[in-house]
């Protein structure tokens, strides 16, 4: 996410950090590169003309310059006005006095809106709410298909209906239903086309003069770039938004998306999808974002996608098993999915302050799908007490797992490693182990 950007900057600011004094010729150069930067990666060449612009106004001054760390200083600005052209502060979903909460999701096709519906629902429903979500796109079968389909998955209630025709009699149908039995967040998956039109918009404009939705939320394909900037500030003037969904923002590597779209519609970055898991869906945070496209990291987050997966009290009984030496391969398989339910293991890593600076560190994901198949190929008394395992044993777990004794010696290995480093935590007095984070 916003890798290439993020390299640019970096190896732009380690310059001026390397400087003890800087002159306004130095601050020049390196914004001239920071705008070079800004718009190869697609970010709206008048956002960056008026963020250069308000960099340079605050970095010439006196106090900056004349600091014993000037180039932090420089870079504490950038940081800022990237906090502020991200939009300052995190914007929330606002709900209704009066249940139930109707959320209009609008955009174009391709763009993510019923996948996100979904993982929209699946957020409320973990806070203890109680969601339906509508299959109002009509011009798209496949899209009700795949509405169920996710409604399924989710426990979810999906409104649909094969003899109502009419998209607006539809989703006011819904908010009925909704009321009678006591939901309280509706979200309507209306139709998309493959690009605007008036038709479009007036279904759009109907749905929501019908329901008047407490949220409308316009759904962007972050990989687009200028192209989403610009249907979004077309649908906000048609039809009105109240907030942007960026979906892909894994694949995003440039950034010129979420840079722009605050700018030039005026309307926030409420939510990020980091990836196609119906769970991989964030609320935006503009400081952490800042953070990690200036090689900060996002502890913060880290941390909380550590909480979701790891509840205090199997944190409790994973540290009396370690600390006890009785840590087996059931449980490293555990720990396995826990850390993996976390999201993609390289945005994870992105997220510590100091990994992403570092050349050569990649993650391959298939190991740890051949970790798992070996310990699924184990015996259960094999799992409980490595040393069973022998020679013949090892040769019938690699046939069973579709790997190579080599590949079963190495996670046995790895696993011992593992014990050993665990059990430096029981000889270390008054060590505690992480209540938040995974081994």
């Amino acid at each position: 996410m916003l890798e290439a950007l993020s390299e640019k900057l970096e190896s732009i600011f380690k310059k001026l950090r390397s400087r003890g004094i800087l002159t306004e010729e130095d601050i020049d150069a390196a914004l001239k590169e920071v705008r070079l930067a800004l718009l190869e990666a697609d970010v709206n060449f008048r956002v960056v003309k008026d963020f250069i612009q308000s960099i340079k106004a605050k970095s010439v001054g006196k106090e900056v310059l004349e600091s014993l760390t000037p180039g932090q200083q420089v870079i504490k600005i950038v940081n800022g006005e990237l906090c502020e052209l991200l939009g300052g502060t995190g914007a929330k979903i606002h709900l209704s006095p009066n249940p139930p909460t109707v959320i209009m999701m609008v955009g174009l096709h391709g763009s993510g809106k019923t996948t996100t519906s979904a993982k929209l629902a699946r957020l409320f429903k973990k806070e203890g709410r109680r969601p339906l979500l509508v299959a109002s796109d009509l011009q798209r079968p496949a899209a009700i298909d795949q509405l169920t389909t996710l409604g399924k998955q989710l426990d979810v209630p999906v409104f649909s209906s094969k003899e109502i025709k009419d998209p607006v009699a539809l989703c006011d149908g819904a908010v009925r239903k909704a009321r009678l039995e006591a939901q309280d967040i509706v979200i309507l998956d209306t139709a998309g086309r493959l690009h605007i039109d008036e038709g479009l918009m007036k279904e759009l404009k109907d749905i929501k003069a019908r329901v008047n939705p407490k949220e409308t939320l316009f759904v962007a394909d972050a990989m687009t770039g200028q192209d989403a900037v610009n249907i979004a500030k077309n649908f906000n003037e048609q039809v009105g938004v109240d907030g942007i969904i960026l979906t892909k923002m894994d694949g995003d590597a440039r950034g010129g998306a979420a840079l722009s779209i605050r700018a030039i519609t005026g309307k926030p970055i409420k939510f990020i999808g980091t990836g196609e898991k119906i769970e991989m869906l964030e609320p935006f945070h503009p400081d952490r974002i800042a953070s990690r496209i200036l090689g900060m990291g996002d502890v913060l987050s880290f941390i909380e996608q550590a909480e979701k997966a790891y509840d205090r009290k199997e944190a409790e009984k994973l540290q009396e098993k370690i600390l006890g030496e009785s840590f087996t391969f059931e449980d490293l398989k555990e720990q396995l999915k826990k850390i993996r339910s976390m999201g993609p293991l390289e945005n994870l890593l992105s997220m510590i302050p100091g990994i992403g600076k570092v050349k050569n560190v990649s993650v391959d994901e298939k190991e740890f799908v051949k970790i798992e198949a070996v310990i699924n190929s184990m015996t259960k008394a094999e799992r409980g007490n490595y040393s069973l395992i022998n020679g013949s044993r090892r040769r019938r777990i690699a046939a069973g797992s579709g790997t190579t004794v080599t590949d079963v010696n190495r996670v046995i290995k790895q696993y011992v490693e593992m014990k050993k480093m665990l059990k430096m935590f029981k000889g270390k007095k008054g060590m505690r182990m992480p209540k938040t984070l995974p081994f």
